[in-house]
């Protein structure tokens, strides 16, 4: 994104915003100045953040492959930030040819730069809001229209729980999606996480705390209590890296310092 362009009405440019964090993590485009000093300070306390967030994509692609091949055919990716290559429903539709997708966030940027990248794709839609309100979102007419919410669909919050503290408005939210989606449906979360790397994750967590939004690792106990209510698929909750990995695909090294858990579950 050059300097010269000129943001929406309401948006400051000089505020880091995580969706755009991410987008220079993945090489985008989509980002301001602020934005990749953010990036360039993080990348400095944990060299590795690149390649957590290209592992990251890789189990998001893994995973909605799995899910399209169990038959659903409708998605809701909350937190999408902006869409990147190999997006849920380009994914998806390798599967699924007629998968439909609504992107939610609450980055008015990335929201801005999702419309633009899928207009004319009558299939995708896009909405912003905060995943906490999830009644809102739920009853959305973009959400309504799209998907169909009495058969199964693929519930993604990827890379996003860890910029929400524990709340009751977070739990209350969580519980509010699993009941409200059909029997058949799936999760698919990925977070940060301390347990193998808690120093420089911990300094990622303050940047991120003192410059955007808190950044809230969590470990395996604290995801299992978010994810009560789900059958986990196996492995079950695990290093994102060792989520099914695609047959051919070299052997990681050592997962542990991708600082990333990750699950996929099913509502009975």
């Amino acid at each position: 994104m050059t300097e010269s362009w000129t943001p929406p009405k309401g948006i400051d440019p000089d505020r880091p915003s995580p969706a755009r964090v991410y987008d220079c993590y993945l090489g985008g485009t989509h980002n301001f100045a602020a934005d990749r000093a953010v990036a360039a300070q993080a990348v400095a306390a944990m060299p590795q953040l690149p390649e957590i967030m290209r592992a990251n994509r890789a189990f998001l692609r893994r995973a909605v492959r799995y899910i399209a091949g169990e038959g659903v055919d409708q998605f809701l990716d909350l937190g999408a930030g902006i869409p990147t290559e190999g997006t849920v429903h380009e994914v998806a539709r390798q599967v699924r040819p007629d998968a439909r997708v609504v992107y939610v966030d609450v980055d008015p940027v990335a929201v801005i730069h999702s419309r633009s990248i899928l207009a004319g794709d009558p299939n995708t839609e896009v909405v912003q809001a905060n995943l906490l309100d999830s009644g809102a979102i739920l009853t959305d007419p973009a959400v309504t229209a799209l998907l169909d919410l009495d058969r199964p669909v693929g519930l993604l919050m990827v890379a996003v729980l860890h910029f929400l503290p524990d709340s009751p408005a977070l739990f209350g939210a969580l519980e509010h999606y699993r009941r409200a989606l059909a029997p058949g449906s799936y999760l698919v979360i990925s977070h940060a996480t301390a347990e193998s790397e808690p120093v420089p994750t911990a300094k990622v967590s303050d940047l991120y705390t003192k410059v955007s939004q808190p950044l809230v690792p969590r470990s395996r106990s604290d995801l299992s209590h978010l994810l009560e209510g789900w059958e986990l698929v196996e492995p079950g909750l695990s290093q994102g890296a060792d989520w099914r990995p695609d047959p051919g695909d070299p052997p990681p090294g050592d997962v542990g310092k991708l600082a990333t858990l990750a699950a996929v579950a099913r509502r009975p």
